[in-house]
């Protein structure tokens, strides 16, 4: 059978997912090891968490082919990236982890975005000098298949400012961790809501209990279709410009954090992977897909930064936008209907946490 969602038949939730159960294991050398630089242990740190979430989505479907590990160079030799890409599957349809470590000069329009947003910045960054920067990072969308599953989105960065030519060894100016992940689901299941939020509000209340309502409130708010009046999905967290704690309480909760992402959600795509599905649920996840599109082109920080940054690899930016979407024409689903169940969800904001 080649038809409309007949990959359900032979797709089964794996018995264990790998790292789902880590949080107890042995600490790496990145963790504990002060003597390095902090971007040092945030590059080990993204190149780790990638082979880690690789294998748990690969898991989900074993028969299946196993990501395509891209690694590139810049051309300006400031830095490099390894995208790790899996396209056609029959659990996911597309799914990017992405690590990135670049550096370069921020151009006129990177230092007013970045001036414009806080008080503080625009502070340090004077008017009369040029900065570099360099940065340490992973992004991940996974586009599931199956309408029942619910997309996903999770980035983790450290970013420093330079003094344009400072001397070997100054301190950056600047230099702070953003992030975050949350959830798009096509149809709301109010379990799979609450599981992927209480996993992230633990990771951050074991760092700052202040950390999970700021930054859900934070993610709501910026994870915004403002031309739709809804949000992109159900939210999660998100942050950015994090600089109010010593850099080592920081790192560590950026480590809890992207861990935590394993745990909250790959189990959520091994229990939607297989249920049935026809044409009409599959019109729909297209049509909230296209609005994700819509957020990642017209808002989003991150894309705009890459596409702003000279030399930069295009493929790696655009990689979180989904193999397909459809805009229909004025669609409006049925009062009371999954779909409308769905729609009233990111239209409002939810306490999915005890």
């Amino acid at each position: 059978n080649t038809g409309l969602g007949c990959e359900v038949s032979r797709l089964k939730a794996p018995a264990t997912i790998p790292y789902t159960d880590n949080k107890d294991a042995v600490k790496p050398a990145y963790y504990t090891d002060r003597t390095q630089p902090m971007h040092d242990r945030m590059e080990a740190y993204v190149l780790d968490l990638q082979d880690r979430l690789v294998t748990a989505l690969e898991s989900l479907d074993p028969s299946s082919q196993k990501f395509v590990r891209d690694r590139w160079e810049r051309s300006d030799g400031h830095g490099y990236g390894i995208s790790c890409v899996l396209q056609d599957g029959a659990a996911l349809e597309k799914a990017g982890v992405n690590v990135s470590v670049i550096s370069g000069t921020l151009t006129p329009g990177q230092l007013k975005s970045m001036r414009d947003r806080r008080a503080q910045t625009a502070k340090l960054l004077d008017d009369s000098e040029q900065f570099d920067f360099r940065v340490a990072g992973i992004s991940v969308v996974v586009h599931p298949r199956n309408p029942y599953a619910p997309t996903a989105h999770m980035n983790y960065r450290r970013f420093e400012v330079f003094r344009q030519n400072a001397p070997e060894g100054e301190p950056p100016v600047m230099a702070w961790f953003g992030g975050g992940a949350d959830l798009t689901p096509s149809y709301l299941f109010t379990e799979d809501a609450e599981h992927f939020h209480q996993t992230l509000k633990d990771a951050c209340d074991t760092h700052d209990p202040s950390y999970y309502p700021r930054f859900k409130t934070w993610c709501d708010k910026y994870f915004t279709n403002i031309h739709r009046g809804e949000t992109r999905g159900i939210g999660g967290i998100f942050f950015d410009d994090l600089d109010d704690k010593e850099p080592e309480q920081l790192f560590r909760f950026a480590y809890d954090a992207g861990n935590a992402f394993i745990r909250a959600y790959v189990p959520l795509v091994a229990r939607r992977m297989a249920m049935p599905y026809a044409q009409r649920e599959r019109d729909w996840q297209l049509i909230r897909r296209g609005h994700y599109a819509e957020f990642n082109l017209v808002y989003d920080r991150g894309t705009k930064f890459g596409l702003m940054t000279p030399g930069a690899r295009i493929e790696s930016i655009l990689m979180s936008l989904p193999l397909a979407a459809r805009w229909e024409y004025m669609n409006e689903p049925d009062p009371d209907s999954p779909e409308d169940r769905l729609l009233r969800a990111v239209r409002t904001t939810t306490s999915w946490t005890r």
